[in-house]
């Protein structure tokens, strides 16, 4: 449910919606979403000075208050290409 939630925003803020990963681990009471963008879209999502990143997180944990549950976003830096 959150996983959904948070690729919808995501993919829709991004130049390259297709390299958007979202993982989801599920506990009892706490859900991670661990949310991987490519490098040239990391400024849309975190936004000026983190507004945009802080408003996705907003809306996870009201989503997070229907199922009592606390749901936890984290930024995962894409891997660096190797040289």
């Amino acid at each position: 449910m959150f996983k959904d939630l948070i690729e919808y925003i995501v993919k829709s803020l991004v130049d390259y919606p297709d390299r958007v990963v979202v993982r989801e681990v599920t506990g009892e009471t706490v859900v991670i979403i661990e949310l991987t963008v490519p490098e040239e879209d990391l400024g849309k999502i975190i936004g000026r000075y983190g507004r945009t990143l802080k408003a996705i997180r907003s809306v996870l944990y009201t989503a997070g208050l229907r199922g009592n549950k606390k749901v936890i976003l984290e930024l995962i830096e894409p891997p660096k290409p190797e040289m």
